[in-house]
This record gives C-alpha cells, structure tokens and sequence, in this order.
C-alpha cells in the first residue's frame, strides 16, 4: 500500500509518500502554503507519484472523541474543524490539508491520525486537573497531551535498539515541544496540556504560567482575552524573551544577555520536566531526544544532560557533537540517544491498521 502521509503546519504543507517498507519513494515541502485554494504545486506533486492507494493527515487534537485514526469523511471532517478553538494554530492547517488533497485525490480512501490519541488513557492521576469535577465531565477538561505520533513513533524504535518494557523519556523538542514519559508503549505523563500551550518553554509559546498571573493580566492590565491568547501562543517563549523569531539556533551561540537568559530558562525548564516524566516512571532507562532541536542541537542536549547526573544520564562530548545515534557516556546508567522524529512513519502504519 502507497500511503500519501500530509502534515499541516503553521505555514507549510508537508508531504510525502511511504511503501510497505516505510521508504519514503518523494516528497515535498510546499512553503508559504496558505490553505486557501492553493493546489497547483500540490497537484503537479501528486501528478509525478507511482500512484496513491491511501492518504493519512497528522490532526493536532482529537478531543475526546477521537482516541485513535479514523477513517475520513464528512462528519469526521466537521468534527475536527469543531476542536479548533483548542488548537488554533495547527487544527485549521489540519483541515485545510485534508480538503485541499481531498480536492487533488477525490476517491481516495484517507485516514484523520491525531497527536493526541497516544495520550488517551493517561492515568488518571496524570490526566485530571483539580478542577470542579463537574467542570471536567461537563466540558471534558482533561489533559489530553499532544505530539503523540512522534512519541509512539520513539517508543516502537527504543523496543527496537534497546529492548521492550523500558521507561523511556521522550523529548520531542522544535518550535513547539513536549515530553512524554513512556513505560514500554504506554504513555503515563506528558507536558502538554489541555493545549499545546502548555509544558515547556517553546519557539513562541510560554508553556506553563501561574493562572493566577493570566487573571492578573486580564484585570489590571487592560488586556484583553484576545491579545492575551496572542501573546501567549505567538509572542512569548524564546522570542518573548530574546526578541526575534525565538530561533534556537542564535540563541544557544549568542552573547547577549537577553539571549543568554532565554537558553537559561529554556534549559532550567527542559531539565525539570526531564526529572518530573521520570519520577512518573520511578526511574528512567532511556532518554531520547528528538524534533528539530533535539536532533540537531547537541548545546541543548548537553545543558540538559548535564543536571541530570543524579538520574544516571551522562553524555559523551564526543558522541553528542559527532553526529552518533547513542551518545550516552561509558559510566552512564541511562542510556541518551538522539533519534529522528518519524511522524511519517507512524501515520502510514495507522494508515494500514485503520484500512
């Protein structure tokens, strides 16, 4: 089965096609895609194909409704454009991209595969916020976690390296991040939220901030809920604190004290988060480090490691700074390895289990 894997971001159109073995045969990017009656190079891409025998869409949020791929269609279209005000960044693209290849493969059998659907049976404890308990039946508050195909992803390739039943965290780090605590296959804690607004200090995203603060802001600053949410999703994190386009990559290298102490907070956080999904676990076997920033940024790697001694994580300079799969150092109890993030991967899988 050739499955057509489609990923919607914020401003581009991620596509490419996976064989049985999980080759990838083409792919493209198509950036500066606006969702908006733009399938001209989408066509020409499909037009060059071998053929398309599925199609499968990364969703951001299921709700509660959708804990695992489904197959599309109209109903289950609108029921995802529905979760948008959970997601305001990533659902509507979500959407726009299965009507713009729905429009370019009419026919075509596709299937909706959500981030968060690895999270859906959290334990309770984990998942619940202590809130009024009829706030949360009413209006399904919980806490549903996201990234989840990357985590599910990494946890089917640590059984492979390192052997089953590990307790793996999984730190899935790009302009959004999140981690997951993962005992064997099964997620028990992660740091997002509700929303992907929550957890770890991200690109443009706060992550985690007293509410108390949000209530504060509402009633005496003048404020209003509006700007806040724009602030909060696309003017916070490290562009908040250093300026600019919150891009890592200047970040971690700069001198300036305002870029110096978004690395510090970045890392202060990350390395929290770190020592919480492992307590979560009662210990840790496996750390690994995935995204754009987690495979390709060995200073972040190596400042998070480095206050995480007292859990057994320790990294080899060499190996974190060569490019190597394992970078854990000899004395080591935990074992630190760097993995590409394969969303592709896991969303063609589903593709088949679902068709």
């Amino acid at each position: 089965m050739l499955v057509l894997v489609v990923n919607s971001g914020s401003s581009s159109l991620k596509l490419a096609l996976l064989d049985e073995p999980d080759r990838v045969l083409d792919s493209v990017t198509l950036e500066w895609w606006s969702g908006e009656d733009e399938t001209r190079d989408l066509s020409a891409f499909v037009d060059r194909l071998p053929g398309v025998d599925a199609v499968g869409h990364r969703i951001v949020h299921g709700g509660g409704r959708f804990t695992g791929p489904v197959r599309l269609d109209e109903e289950v279209r609108d029921a995802i454009a529905d979760l948008a005000e959970l997601a305001p960044l990533h659902q509507p693209r979500g959407v726009a991209g299965i009507d713009a290849v729905g429009a370019v493969l009419p026919g075509v059998p596709a299937v909706a595969c959500f981030d968060t659907a690895f999270h859906h049976d959290l334990p309770a404890a984990a998942a619940t916020y202590a809130l009024p308990r009829e706030w949360n039946e009413r209006w399904g508050l919980r806490r549903y976690g996201f990234h989840g195909l990357s985590h599910a992803c990494i946890a089917r390739r640590v059984a492979e390296l390192a052997g089953p039943d590990l307790r793996i965290v999984s730190c899935h780090l790009g302009s959004g991040a999140s981690l997951a605590a993962i005992a064997g296959t099964r997620s028990v804690d992660t740091t997002m939220g509700f929303t992907p607004l929550a957890g770890l200090v991200m690109a443009t995203r706060s992550g985690d901030v007293d509410p108390g603060l949000v209530l504060w802001l509402l009633h005496h600053s003048g404020i209003d809920a509006d700007e806040l949410s724009d602030v909060l999703e696309h003017r916070s994190g490290l562009a908040g604190l250093a300026g600019g386009s919150g891009d890592l990559r200047d970040i971690a290298t700069s001198g300036y004290p305002a870029d110096r102490l978004a690395f510090d907070v970045y890392v202060h956080r990350l390395r929290g988060e770190i020592a919480a999904m492992a307590a979560a676990m009662d210990g840790l076997d496996v750390l690994v480090f995935t995204g754009g920033v987690g495979e390709h940024q060995p200073v972040v790697r190596a400042a998070a490691s480095d206050g995480l001694g007292f859990l057994g994580v320790r990294v080899s300079t060499e190996a974190n700074e060569g490019g190597a799969t394992d970078i854990s150092a000899g004395d080591a109890t935990v074992r630190t390895l760097v993995l590409p993030a394969r969303e592709d991967v896991e969303i063609a899988r589903q593709v088949r289990s679902v068709l």
